[in-house]
């Protein structure tokens, strides 16, 4: 009954060893430490002896995916339980961290933009101001900025050689978060079609965003309580498990390889995904509403 039981630690050490090795490698920054007090030697990040191993390993490192750890965690779990329940829950969790994943960079993306929009606002009434026409005003501002993003080219084309700004600046704002090209777009035409003054409307544009900014910003601190209760309930599975670890009990075989571990199982693991939806639809909904 030993022998049984030495033979799946092993193999989750094992596991345990692999991943530490994939997130940062093996004593790598004391012995960094001890090469540079020495003064001399390569400093490597890996074992001596195998470079084509470390490479390897550096480039799995690379390309794995934060998602794909729950594989990982899955896989560990399985064998510490002998069951392979844990590894079909985490094939199912990386879909979903995937999108969590892509829903963050896509909402960095939107944010980036914004700012890159605010800042070509500024930039264009700061050239009007400095004597250049409102077609090389832009041609100018615009150069290396984000906020026009893929409508760019449109953009710089119907500036340079007289189209229809506005009409490009209305379809480069379709883009997510660059909804203040409509604005700009707006004070084009008026300052074209009325003569009015194309800095001091860019200015007013400007210091609205800038507003709409700082809303979200105080949006989201206050939704930060929210978010921290949803990564709590996350994390609960988790700390349930090792504190029965702690207590000396057997909580793997016991939901894993009992009818009423693995019911328990499914109604947590219900509960915990009903309450992490409610807490994401609470979010949706106030962002919504502001």
């Amino acid at each position: 009954m030993t022998g049984m039981t030495e033979v799946p630690m092993s193999a989750a050490v094992a596991c345990l060893g692999a991943a530490v090795w994939l997130t940062g490698g093996r004593d790598s920054g004391a012995r960094r430490a001890r090469l540079l007090l020495a003064g001399g030697g390569a400093i490597g990040t890996g074992p001596p002896g195998v470079p084509g191993v470390t490479d390897a390993l550096r480039r799995l490192r690379g390309r794995l995916r934060p998602e794909w750890w729950a594989l990982v965690a899955g896989a560990v779990l399985a064998v510490l339980g002998a069951s392979f329940l844990p590894v079909l829950a985490g094939a199912a969790g990386v879909p979903l961290l995937r999108r969590v994943r892509l829903g963050g960079r896509a909402r960095r993306m939107r944010e980036r933009r914004q700012d890159a929009v605010i800042a070509l606002c500024a930039a264009v009434a700061g050239e009007v101001r400095a004597g250049r026409q409102p077609g090389e005003a832009l041609l100018h501002a615009a150069r290396g900025s984000l906020g026009l993003g893929d409508g760019r080219t449109a953009v710089l084309a119907a500036a340079r050689f007289g189209g229809d700004v506005p009409g490009a600046l209305t379809a480069a704002a379709r883009q997510p978060g660059a909804d203040g090209l409509r604005g700009l777009a707006a004070c084009w035409r008026v300052a074209v079609d009325q003569g009015a003054g194309l800095a001091a409307g860019l200015d007013r544009l400007e210091a609205a965003l800038c507003a709409e900014r700082d809303q979200r910003a105080d949006l989201r601190a206050q939704l930060a309580g929210a978010r921290a209760t949803a990564a709590m309930l996350a994390g609960l599975p988790a700390l349930g498990l090792l504190l029965g670890v702690a207590l000396g009990a057997d909580p793997l075989r016991v939901l894993l390889h009992s009818g009423a571990g693995l019911g328990c199982l499914l109604a947590g693991g219900a509960l915990e995904g009903l309450g992490l939806w409610w807490v994401g639809r609470i979010v949706r909904r106030a962002e919504a509403a502001a």
